[in-house]
């Protein structure tokens, strides 16, 4: 599998007439070679690929990096680069500007005068746009993971519990359940704190009548996984359930819709049509969804000002809301496979109106 990638970056770098390219980002890093420890530089060359970390990283290195020429130093990742010739020879070499400081960007030009460094973006990202089945699988099992979690969770939320609390014990479950850590900060947000969509959790206590928004995910191998849903603590107004149902059905519509080869656009709409039908467009105030896979955040972005067309084989989520200050929100996301004629989705847990 890291053979293929690295096959796929050459192409890439022969395409925009570099001779080597400098992978900087652990995410990155992370994808073409395995390695998922905090220390790392790679530098992929048409005929070799070379993988630099501190001497900390020896033992885990040697069982987690494939198809890479390992090299563990003291210190100076660059620097031992530079000792050792790995970019002897090349004039155009590429780097990730979007993880490259300008202190390292300095550092590189001063270690190696004589070669002319490239900005680019989005290259190894645009590489795992689309998962492959062993991605696929790790991602799913972090899903399955998360549908534990608040299935669990639910049995706890009730009025006098704090949102802290329940954050806590999202935190737990995560690794209860086999997840090595949170993906994100757990969001608990009830009552009028619903209206905030990345709302942290406080001291704040639940009290009957309110809509709890959660959010959260795990990390399971390095890939991750998030979800949302809003449940009821009690007897809700009329207008609370309208808006539950309305989001509701604005998610269902653009997982129906949802498939490879459209505009990440369109697929936007369909959920803010029936939203803005409703009565509640302005009240929808972030994009549909977004990439996941190493990040939680990635490609492509699910939103009306996208230009990208989806693919089949990235995995999305699907995440509408409704925020309205001073009174609350309601938002559900699920995480599902694009396919050609269609998506998996693939979390399980229930979407329903949940009353506890």
């Amino acid at each position: 599998m890291t053979r293929h990638r690295i096959a796929r970056l050459r192409k890439e770098l022969t395409e925009k007439s570099l001779d080597a390219f400098v992978v900087s980002s652990l995410h990155n890093i992370r994808y073409l070679t395995g390695f998922s420890g905090s220390n790392a530089l790679c530098i992929v060359r048409p005929r070799e690929a070379i993988f630099l970390t501190d001497s900390r990283y020896n033992q885990q290195s040697r069982v987690e990096v494939k198809g890479f020429k390992r090299k563990t130093v003291a210190s100076g990742l660059v620097e031992a680069a530079a000792r050792n010739g790995n970019l002897r020879g090349c004039k155009k070499v590429g780097f990730e500007s979007h993880y490259v400081s300008y202190t390292q960007y300095r550092t590189l030009r001063k270690t190696f005068p004589s070669v002319s460094f490239v900005p680019t973006l989005d290259i190894v990202e645009t590489l795992s746009l689309v998962k492959d089945r062993e991605e696929v699988r790790r991602i799913t099992e972090a899903v399955s993971i998360s549908d534990k979690v608040f299935d669990q969770i639910v049995k706890i939320i009730r009025p006098g519990v704090k949102e802290l609390e329940i954050a806590a014990e999202i935190s737990y479950l995560n690794k209860k359940f086999g997840g090595e850590e949170d993906a994100f900060g757990p969001v608990v947000a009830s009552g009028t704190r619903g209206s905030w969509p990345h709302a942290r959790p406080t001291s704040k206590r639940i009290k009957n009548g309110e809509l709890v928004t959660l959010d959260f995910g795990c990390t399971l191998r390095g890939y991750n996984s998030d979800i949302s849903r809003t449940v009821a603590v009690g007897r809700i107004s009329r207008r609370s359930r309208d808006i539950y149902e309305t989001v509701l059905d604005a998610q269902r519509m653009a997982i129906a819709a949802a498939r490879g080869g459209m505009w990440a656009k369109d697929l936007d709409a369909v959920a803010r049509k029936r939203i803005k039908a409703a009565g509640y467009g302005k009240y929808f105030i972030h994009s549909l969804g977004h990439g996941l896979g190493l990040h939680v955040h990635e490609r492509p972005r699910v939103s009306a000002l996208s230009k990208e067309q989806l693919k089949a084989g990235s995995v999305i989520t699907i995440e509408p809301g409704i925020y309205m200050p001073r009174f609350g929100g309601v938002r559900i996301e699920d995480d599902i496979l694009l396919t050609e004629n269609g998506c998996q989705v693939l979390n399980s847990a229930p979407k329903e109106l949940m009353i506890l």
